[in-house]
């Protein structure tokens, strides 16, 4: 009798114990990160590897001391940009097992894997791309479903850049761009913009993707158009509009010292705005032309002060825009596995698409106890962010400085 008794408690005993360890048992929220350690835009995708591996590790600590059993693991990936890597990148990261990406950056990589994450239901949120919707080859939002960017996109920018001309007095410019997705956009939209304030855009000179070695003859084209404007107009109101990557170093090392496009202001976008390469390679033609160029940037209250400590501790900087966007974007996605699992208990794709828009909104209402380090965080029915603001900075003594900040709500730029 007494046996039985022993048996069955011992039974009893050991059912709660390996409940407990189910119910304690860590669920690894498994994220890839797509992003340039590499090529042209590197100084803008190592940000976004620090500050992502930051936010995956204060997440974990967050689940922790909350009692969560779920543990962000991080899986980094270098894409160089390339929409042909980038592919690779998705379908090797789907094959271990990963359905959740942050990035890639670039627009043409997003339009490259679209179709491959619609049909495998692989959760995509770029913190750069930036191309409107049909450069990107989608035309509905069901089709950009399981799609994310948490960054404005280019019909955002492309005001800014053409108000920016306005106050700078620019009457005329010449438009260089690189032949992707979003180097296109921004072309289309940014000569609409600037010819809606009367300004006059001579040519637009496109260069390929990948950027070329020798931008010589390019660059004989563009001194060209400048030297024909510089006929009817003065110095201070001709300017170039590069809507490039970090490439501006390359050509800018390339252009002849006392060529007329020294003598003239640049105006650049968010693929130029704080680059290292740039004020490190060619610091003092930089300053010659200025390169004001745009970013979307909002900046949050004590969630950015507190990343902005961490980044500095690491790595003697500040984090950048799309690293803020990233950083956020982390945060949504583990928050949004944790809540899709706890309801179904199991990870759904359908429903974390569904759960993101809202999650974003909650997090960036301050629900979850924490606010997003890159502002007020919106999506539209595409699944894009909603723009606000643009910040506006310059080359000045070789170093990135703030100019100013343009308002969505009001097309006025502050000066800082």
């Amino acid at each position: 009798m007494f046996k039985g008794w022993y048996v069955l408690i011992a039974a009893l005993i050991f059912t709660v114990l390996f409940a407990g360890c189910i119910q304690t048992q860590e669920k690894d929220i498994s994220i890839g990160a797509l992003v340039d350690l590499s090529g042209p835009l590197t100084t803008y995708g190592d940000d976004i590897k620090t500050t992502v591996t930051i936010a995956g590790e204060e997440i974990n600590k967050r689940f922790e001391k909350e009692g969560k059993p779920y543990r962000v693991k991080l899986y980094f990936e270098d894409t160089k940009v390339d929409p042909k890597i980038a592919l690779d990148k998705v379908m090797a990261l789907h094959s271990r097992g990963v359905g959740l990406i942050v990035g890639p950056m670039g627009s043409g990589e997003v339009k490259n894997i679209i179709e491959y994450a619609r049909s495998n239901k692989i959760i995509i949120a770029s913190s750069s791309s930036t191309a409107e919707t049909k450069y990107i080859g989608v035309t509905s939002p069901e089709e950009k479903k399981y799609v994310f960017r948490f960054v404005a996109t280019d019909s955002f920018q492309t005001t800014a850049i053409a108000k920016l001309a306005q106050e700078q007095g620019i009457k005329a410019v010449v438009i260089t761009y690189v032949g992707n997705a979003w180097g296109k956009g921004l072309e289309e939209f940014g000569r609409a913009e600037l010819m809606k304030l009367g300004i006059e855009v001579k040519s637009s000179i496109e260069y390929p993707d990948p950027p070329p070695a020798d931008f010589t003859p390019y660059i004989a084209t563009i001194e060209k158009d400048v030297d024909s404007l510089l006929k009817n107009y003065t110095r201070e109101e001709v300017a170039v509009v590069a809507f490039s990557y970090e490439e501006v170093a390359t050509m800018l090392a390339q252009v002849k010292d006392g060529s007329t496009l020294l003598n003239v202001k640049w105006i650049g976008c968010d693929g130029t705005a704080k680059s290292t390469k740039i004020v490190t390679d060619v610091p003092g033609k930089a300053n010659m032309i200025r390169l004001y160029s745009t970013v979307s940037e909002t900046r949050g209250g004590q969630e950015f002060d507190d990343l902005n400590t961490t980044y500095y501790q690491r790595t003697g900087g500040s984090p950048k825009s799309y690293g803020l966007n990233a950083y956020d974007t982390t945060w949504v996605f583990a928050l949004a596995y944790a809540e899709v699992n706890d309801k179904f208990g199991k990870y759904d794709a359908d429903a974390m698409a569904e759960a993101i828009p809202r999650v974003a909104e909650d997090y960036s209402a301050g629900k979850y106890g924490i606010s997003p380090v890159s502002g007020e965080l919106k999506l539209n029915e595409y699944n894009d962010r909603v723009g606000s603001e643009y910040r506006i900075y310059e080359v000045s003594e070789g170093n990135w400085k703030e100019y100013g900040v343009w308002k969505f709500a009001t097309n006025e730029i502050t000066r800082s």
